[in-house]
């Protein structure tokens, strides 16, 4: 089995999902309510799917996809920019002691589940389900 560079041990703790859930909802506020100094990233509808906090809460890996998935390294050079300030509205948000360093990736879980409806859709594959 290939080891995941999120998941080496056990899995998150009930902490680093509820921490990561709070992170998740705070920056999609920001993003939505367009919190940010930069009109770049204020055009753009941005989706956070997951965030992903490292067992100490120093560094949370936030899931990130433009409506519509054009764009997408544009959102990635647009919010590594604006990383700091991003930070700062999430940690006074969310009344953290530290807030943690904000990492993005993009969502590839939207791409996932059109390529298994896809493979589910063939005839083959239906006719082994159905029987």
């Amino acid at each position: 089995m290939a080891k995941n560079k999120f998941h080496d041990g056990p899995g998150p703790s009930q902490r680093q999902l509820r921490v990561g859930e709070l992170i998740r909802r705070s920056l999609s506020e920001v993003l939505a309510r367009g919190d940010v100094h930069d009109p770049d990233l204020n055009r753009m509808s941005i989706t956070v799917g997951e965030v992903r906090t490292s067992p100490d809460l120093k560094i949370a890996t936030a899931f990130v996809l433009p409506l519509g998935g054009k764009g997408q390294e544009d959102v990635l050079k647009l919010l590594a920019r604006n990383k700091g300030e991003l930070r700062r509205a999430v940690g006074k948000k969310l009344g953290l002691k530290f807030a943690p360093d904000l990492r993005f990736r993009l969502d590839e879980t939207f791409d996932q589940m059109d390529e298994t409806r896809r493979m589910l859709s063939q005839d083959a594959v239906r006719r082994d389900t159905e029987e």
